[in-house]
């Protein structure tokens, strides 16, 4: 596996190291893939974006690491609410995760506030995010998505994921090609 080094500062490195290794327990395989995924698309939109921004990048998802924690979707009747719930959920986890590292109560709540936009946006930070979340979705899991919760549910997500998508996100997933040919086709429907 490769060296993983987006940060400079040594608490930072540590931060990353953290989030990093908690989201390998996850238990959806492409989740680690997506964190580092994610980061990497944030700063190929965005080469601007700062630490915070980071940061709440690659720990956008990481309650869906922790097993007693995470937000189930069948306890949600909306899937917008499922989605909020759950970038509430991850903002609360990397909340703790940063005040037990002594961050100042400044960049907690900054870096926690992203990650809890990252689902709908909010403001032109927390949309960079947006992006490259949503892109790093059709760019890395769409297909083990679709391999585990088939066409129907995959269907309803490629749509759901693309109408958030910017229009400069649209233009880069369309652009995308898949291996599975029923992807393919339901990406092309947008075409």
């Amino acid at each position: 596996m490769k060296e993983i080094n987006f940060f400079k500062d040594p608490q930072l490195k540590k931060v990353q190291n953290i989030v990093l290794k908690k989201i390998k327990q996850s238990l959806v395989p492409e989740d680690y893939n997506h964190a580092i995924n994610t980061l990497e698309w944030l700063l190929k939109l965005y080469p601007s974006a700062d630490e915070r921004m980071k940061i709440a990048a690659l720990a956008h998802d990481i309650e869906r690491s922790y097993k007693d924690k995470k937000i189930k979707k069948e306890c949600y009747s909306d899937f917008n609410e499922f989605k909020r719930a759950h970038a509430e959920n991850s903002a609360k986890i990397m909340r703790s995760i940063l005040t037990d590292l002594n961050f100042s109560k400044d960049f907690i709540d900054d870096v926690c506030e992203l990650i809890r936009l990252h689902e709908f946006g909010g403001n032109k930070r927390a949309d960079c995010i947006k992006d490259a979340d949503s892109i790093s979705f059709f760019d890395t899991n769409v297909e083990l998505y679709y391999q585990r919760e088939g066409f129907e549910e995959t269907k309803k997500r490629i749509i759901w994921g693309y109408n958030r998508l910017s229009d400069k996100a649209k233009k880069i997933v369309k652009s995308f090609t898949y291996t599975n040919n029923k992807v393919q086709k339901l990406i092309n429907s947008f075409k």
